[in-house]
C-alpha cells in the first residue's frame, strides 16, 4: 500500500457501488488494481460494479475464479483476473497478464500470487468486513489526482449532497452510466428514469471549475435564446448538477462521418458567436489585459519546452513579443467569450429551430475577450482537422459579419492563434506530464502546425523570431521524451 492510504467506511454495498462508479471513468489503458482481502471481502462485487460502469451496460460480470481471466471489449479493453487457484508467479505468464498491464485496465483479486510481477505504480485496493459494512483501503500509486477525487468524495456530507438533490428532483433510483472523462477533473454519468434521460456533473469542490459560475453562464446562454443545458437539480456547495441531457450528436463526431456537413456545423456554430458577441455580456466576467494573455502562454515553456529539454528558460523575450502582437493585432473592444469553443463541445440538435440548434457545453470559465478568440477555438482545433476551404469560409463569414476588414482580421486571427496554440502546447504536456494522460502526446503535432501557420503571418515576425529561439520542434525524439515522462510530476 502507499505510505498514507486512504481509508473508507463503505456502510453498505450502495456505497461500493458508488466508489465503483466514481473510479470507472477516469481508469485508462496501463492502470491495474490489485485488489485484496478475504473471501467474502466483496473484491468480485467491486470489480463486477466497475466493469458495468465502464461499459454503461448490465452485462453479465461472472467471478473469474474457474476461468481465472474474463476479458471485456471496451476502450480500452478490459481484464478482470482471479489468482486464487495459481501457486506460482510463473502461471500468470501463460495468461498473458503482463502484455494486458500495459494496454488495458486490469482488476486483479489474490495479486500476492503475482509476486514480483505485480506492477509498480499500481492501485492497491485492500477490503474487509466491519459489522454490516467493510472497510475500504486504497493505495493510489501514481494517481494522485484519483486519490484526490476519491478523498472529496469520501466526504459523507458530499454523497448526502448528490443523493439529496436527486431525491429533491425524483432521480434518486435512476440508473447511471459513466461516460468518458474529459481533460478536466469533472466527471459525468448519464441517468436513466422512466424512459428519460439527465446528465449528472460531477465537480468536485477543489479539483474542478465552480459549478456556480458553470450556473450563472448557463443562465445568461439560455436568456438570450442558446441551447445550453437545462438545470434540473443543484447543489453548488458540493458540486453536483443535474442537466438535461443534450443527446450525443457531438459536432466532431458528425463531422468525422461526414466530412461534408462540417461547413454546415461551422456555420451555425458562428451564427451562434454572433449572436453572443451582439448581446449584453454576462455580469462580471473577468477581463484580462494583453499582457495578461500573454503570461497565460508562458505555460508553454514550463511544461512543453521543460519536457522535451528539461529547462524552462526565460519567459521575458517570449512574454514581451507576445504582449506586443496582442496589443498591435488583437486588443480592441471586449466582447463575452466562452473559451473553450469546439466540435466536441457543441451538439447538434436539429429538432430546434434557429440558432437552438447548437447545443453548447464546457462553457464555466467564460470571460471577456476579443471577438475572434472563440472562431479560433472552433477553426483551429487541436483535436481535429478542419478543411482550409471551411476555415476560409468562416473567417470570411465572421470578418463580414463584424465589419472587419479581411487584412486586418488576417492579422488579428493569427495573433489570437499564436496565443492559443502556445497555451495549448503547454497544457498537453502537463497533462501528459501530471496528469498521466499520454493521449494528449499525440496532439501536440497538429498545434504545433497551427502555430507555425499562425507565425507566417508578416506582422508576428518579431513573435516568430522568439518562438524559434525559445521552443524545440516536436519532433518524433522530442514527443518520445515527452511521453517517457507521463505522470512522473504529479
Amino acid at each position: 500500500m502507499d505510505e498514507a492510504p486512504l481509508v473508507l467506511f463503505l456502510a453498505d454495498a450502495d456505497e461500493t457501488d458508488r466508489l465503483a462508479d466514481l473510479i470507472a471513468p477516469h481508469l485508462r489503458a496501463g492502470d491495474v488494481v490489485l485488489m485484496e482481502g478475504s473471501i467474502g471481502a466483496g473484491k468480485t462485487h467491486f470489480a463486477r460494479r466497475l466493469i458495468r460502469a465502464r461499459l454503461g451496460r448490465q452485462e453479465d460480470v461472472p467471478s473469474p475464479t474457474f476461468t481465472l481471466v474474463q476479458t471485456y471489449e471496451a476502450d480500452p479493453d478490459i481484464w478482470h483476473a482471479d489468482l486464487y487457484r495459481l501457486s506460482h508467479p510463473d502461471d500468470v505468464r501463460e495468461l498473458g497478464l503482463e502484455e494486458a498491464f500495459d494496454a488495458a485496465i486490469c482488476l486483479v483479486e489474490w495479486p500476492d500470487r503475482l509476486g514480483e510481477m505485480a506492477p509498480q505504480g499500481a492501485l492497491r485496493l485492500r477490503l474487509r468486513t466491519q459489522g454490516e459494512g467493510r472497510l475500504a483501503e486504497i493505495g493510489f500509486g501514481g494517481r494522485g489526482d484519483l486519490k484526490a477525487r476519491v478523498a472529496v468524495w469520501a466526504l459523507h456530507a458530499r454523497t448526502a449532497a448528490c443523493e439529496a438533490m436527486l431525491a429533491r428532483a425524483g432521480w434518486q433510483a435512476a440508473a447511471r452510466q459513466a461516460l468518458t472523462a474529459d481533460a478536466s477533473a469533472r466527471s459525468y454519468a448519464r441517468l436513466g428514469l422512466r424512459g428519460k434521460t439527465r446528465i449528472l456533473m460531477d465537480a468536485p469542490p477543489g479539483l474542478a471549475d465552480d459549478t456556480g459560475a458553470f450556473v450563472a453562464i448557463d443562465r445568461h446562454l439560455r436568456q438570450i435564446g442558446l441551447s445550453a443545458p437545462e438545470i434540473h437539480g443543484a447543489d453548488l456547495q458540493q458540486g453536483w448538477l443535474l442537466l438535461e441531457d443534450l443527446g450525443d450528436a457531438v459536432f466532431a463526431r458528425l463531422m468525422a462521418e461526414d466530412p461534408a456537413c462540417e461547413t454546415t456545423l461551422c456555420r451555425a456554430a458562428i451564427d451562434v458567436l454572433l449572436h453572443l458577441q451582439d448581446q449584453p455580456a454576462a455580469p462580471g466576467l473577468p477581463d484580462l489585459a494583453a499582457k495578461d494573455w500573454a503570461k497565460a502562454a508562458l505555460v508553454v515553456l514550463d511544461w512543453y519546452r521543460f519536457a522535451v529539454t528539461g529547462d524552462k528558460g526565460d519567459g521575458t523575450a517570449l512574454e514581451g513579443a507576445l504582449t506586443g502582437a496582442l496589443r498591435a493585432w488583437a486588443d480592441g473592444p471586449r466582447v463575452m467569450i466562452l473559451r473553450d469553443y469546439h466540435a466536441e463541445n457543441l451538439m447538434w440538435l436539429p429538432q430546434r429551430q434557429g440558432l437552438a440548434r447548437v447545443g453548447v457545453l464546457d462553457f464555466q470559465l467564460a470571460q471577456m475577450g476579443q471577438p475572434g478568440y472563440d472562431l479560433v477555438s472552433l477553426l483551429q482545433d487541436a483535436r481535429r482537422d478542419v478543411s482550409a476551404k471551411t476555415e476560409a469560409h468562416m473567417l470570411e463569414h465572421f470578418a463580414a459579419a463584424k465589419g472587419i476588414a479581411p487584412d486586418r482580421f488576417a492579422s488579428t486571427y493569427a495573433a489570437l492563434g499564436a496565443q492559443r496554440a502556445l497555451r495549448i502546447l503547454g497544457i498537453f504536456a502537463r497533462l501528459c506530464l501530471v496528469d498521466g494522460k499520454a493521449q494528449y502526446v499525440a496532439l501536440i503535432p497538429r498545434v504545433w502546425g497551427q502555430l507555425q501557420r499562425n507565425l507566417a503571418q508578416p506582422e508576428l515576425a518579431a513573435l516568430r523570431a522568439v518562438c524559434d529561439a525559445v521552443l524545440p520542434e516536436p519532433t518524433a525524439g522530442a514527443l518520445e521524451r515527452i511521453g517517457a515522462q507521463c505522470g512522473h510530476f504529479r
